[in-house]
């Protein structure tokens, strides 16, 4: 039987894979009824989906959680407030799965309190067991991926959306201070994977709307790209084999080819309602992996189960003849989508993808 790994490879490697791989993920409200309706709490079995995870940094026991209680003691926190690993306080909206963000550094009036704001130092965690556990999911037929996280993203929550956008144009010492900091972590993280023998590491940013990038793209190229460029070229440098995984919603048609040049090798989600799909596979198509696609504005919650399976054969007979194609939705998929649509996604994926 052919494997995952096998499947993953061929597919990174622009081989037609014995099955095209797929996957989805679901909000909470979501993921009960799904199970429910499955009859089983093992959704990656039971749709046989692509399991792209297995490895992780483990914070030592020993190792306290850092403190971040005097960004907070004078505020009056709404109830069911948590204060995330990176001192944010994410506040529930009543709406579901959604937050809103509040951020410690909204009110910093000088650099120095950008620059002292503390973060784990990721020297000190657990990376012991990771070869180990890239040669069990290797031997179980499993890729060993594991998540980086982002930089731009985690930056804003931390300054705050406004002020971070602002900084990024009238004082650039003040972003770059954090994207700095936040690369350094990323960094670390990257090394590690890549040494133990990750098959693909996931990092990202959403760096654009519907219409366009969120700023221009020499902005993006200084301050983000630059950095990532660091990050993705020692990982090469380490393990060439290793896919790098890119994410990024809404309309990055300006920056896909200098995101493959820079060593991207799978871009995620390539959403249908704001991108050109033909256009970007007909220009990269022969050495940038597709992961995604199937659009969670159209198709999978207001279409049918037969315009779903209808949109899986147009992706697989478009973009999935010669490999490079993972089908996923283009987002976690929310609570109105019809169960009908998650059994139709994954039975045409496994019809036509063979």
């Amino acid at each position: 039987m052919i494997s995952d790994l096998d499947i993953f490879r061929a597919t990174t490697n622009h081989r037609r894979p014995e099955r095209i791989p797929c996957y989805a993920s679901f909000t909470p409200d979501l993921h009960k009824r799904v199970i429910a309706h499955a009859g089983t709490e093992d959704l990656v079995k039971h749709y046989r989906m692509f399991d792209r995870g297995g490895l992780g940094m483990r914070r030592p026991p020993e190792l306290p959680m850092l403190d971040y209680s005097s960004y907070w003691k004078d505020e009056k926190l709404p109830e069911g407030t948590i204060i995330n690993s990176f001192g944010v306080a994410e506040i529930p909206s009543g709406y579901y799965h959604f937050w809103g963000y509040l951020s410690p550094l909204r009110n910093a009036k000088k650099l120095s309190e950008l620059e002292n704001y503390p973060l784990d130092d990721l020297r000190q965690f657990d990376i012991s067991g990771l070869k180990s556990r890239v040669a069990e999911r290797h031997a179980e037929g499993k890729i060993a991926g594991a998540m980086v996280g982002h930089m731009y993203e985690t930056a804003w929550q931390i300054r705050g959306y406004e002020q971070f956008l602002m900084d990024m144009v009238e004082q650039p010492a003040w972003a770059e201070s954090l994207l700095e900091r936040l690369m350094a972590q990323n960094m670390i993280k990257a090394e590690a994977y890549a040494r133990a023998g990750a098959d693909l590491i996931l990092t990202g940013d959403d760096v654009a709307n519907q219409e366009n990038l969120m700023f221009s793209p020499d902005c993006w190229r200084k301050l983000m790209l630059a950095r990532w460029k660091k990050v993705w070229g020692r990982i090469k440098e380490l393990n060439p084999d290793c896919r790098i995984w890119y994410h990024s919603d809404g309309n990055i048609i300006a920056i896909v080819g200098e995101l493959l040049e820079a060593g991207v090798d799978i871009l995620n989600p390539l959403q249908p309602e704001c991108l050109d799909l033909d256009a970007i596979h007909k220009r990269y198509g022969n050495r940038l992996a597709f992961d995604g696609c199937i659009g969670t504005q159209s198709t999978m919650p207001f279409g049918s189960p037969a315009d779903v399976r209808a949109r899986v054969r147009e992706v697989i007979d478009k973009y999935g003849q010669k490999g490079g194609l993972i089908i996923s939705p283009t987002h976690t998929l929310e609570p109105e989508v019809p169960l009908e649509n998650i059994d139709a996604l994954f039975a045409a994926c496994h019809e036509y993808g063979k």
